[in-house]
């Protein structure tokens, strides 16, 4: 019998401002270039007043969200559990996540007071992308916002590695990858930041667990949390906490093993402008590829196409319709 969703996410949800700034403004502020870095209230006030780059629509966020809006538009199903506050960004969050088809455990009248997370994406020059993020009421992101229900009528759990740095988060991603196993339903998570991998490695470990079915990381990541500079060794060291994984090498594509074999997938060669969120949307066609027939090696691929755009245009997600172009062309 079919299950209700593809895929039951879970993460921190933030509401994504990005704005394009030079690398001398990253210096004069005393900002940590290419890496998510957690704030309080206050230090993101004083960042947002000292802007004067270009700033873009701000969207509903998170790396998970990210990852269940791409699947949702892709054309599968997708729940996200998470946290906003009854503030009028949480409402904006709320509203944005159900235009783009993903079904939450959010309600409006259900919202507790508080202020929602914010993410201040900085955009430098070089298309890197740099994350200074106060959590807010995210960070008491509980097993409460758990759907039991939801989780075993899932094809998979997706879990986001951010929630390591929060108590809470932690042992919520702990429950519902313990819910998921005892009802037969596959785990991924992705690693989400090398901070967090070498910050909280023990933690990331008790999400893991004795092994997730799929884990999502990149290069830098995997490097990291294996303590090798060898890909191949890294590749290797990986299938310790993985049954199958894919390790995303930018713009040299990604390399996936799929339980038997190992894959590398090129990406065509494009001018980034932007690349945040591509990891997070290479996460979400490839589960949604999975999900729906086709090989590792193709679900990759249209990771790969999928990414490739999205790093051309400023924003961290696709359109529904660039997504389903980027389909017909992989079919």
């Amino acid at each position: 019998m079919a299950k209700k969703f593809d895929v039951y996410g879970i993460g921190n949800a933030l509401v994504d401002m990005e704005f394009e700034v030079s690398a001398d403004f990253l210096k004069s502020a005393s900002i940590e270039k290419g890496l998510m870095t957690l704030v309080d209230e206050p230090r993101q006030a004083e960042i947002i007043n000292t802007l004067h780059g270009t700033q873009h629509k701000r969207s509903c966020g998170g790396s998970a969200a990210n990852t269940m809006i791409a699947i949702s538009q892709f054309g599968g199903r997708s729940f996200y559990s998470c946290k906003v506050a009854s503030d009028e960004t949480g409402d904006f969050y709320f509203k944005d996540l159900m235009d783009n088809g993903v079904e939450t455990n959010l309600s409006t009248s259900s919202l507790e007071p508080g202020v929602t997370g914010k993410c201040i994406v900085l955009i430098t020059p070089d298309a890197d992308r740099t994350m200074n993020t106060f959590l807010g009421i995210t960070q008491n992101f509980s097993g409460k916002e758990l759907i039991e229900e939801h989780i075993k009528n899932s094809n998979y759990l997706y879990i986001e590695g951010y929630l390591v740095a929060s108590p809470t988060g932690k042992e919520a991603a702990i429950k519902a990858r313990k819910i998921a196993e005892s009802h037969n339903v596959k785990t991924a998570l992705t690693f989400s930041d090398v901070n967090m991998v070498t910050y909280f490695a023990d933690g990331l470990g008790e999400m893991l667990g004795s092994g997730v079915d799929f884990l999502f990381c990149n290069e830098a990541e995997a490097f990291a949390y294996t303590k090798t500079t060898d890909l191949k060794e890294a590749s290797h060291a990986l299938r310790k906490i993985a049954k199958s994984y894919a390790i995303t090498l930018g713009p040299k594509g990604a390399l996936v093993f799929d339980g038997e074999e190992e894959i590398h997938v090129v990406t065509m060669p494009v001018e980034a402008v932007d690349t945040n969120g591509a990891g997070d949307l290479f996460a979400g066609a490839m589960l949604y590829g999975i999900n729906h027939g086709l090989s590792y090696a193709d679900a990759a691929k249209l990771g790969c196409m999928a990414s490739s755009t999205l790093v051309t245009q400023f924003g961290a997600r696709l359109k529904r319709e660039q997504a389903l172009k980027i389909k017909e062309q992989l079919a």
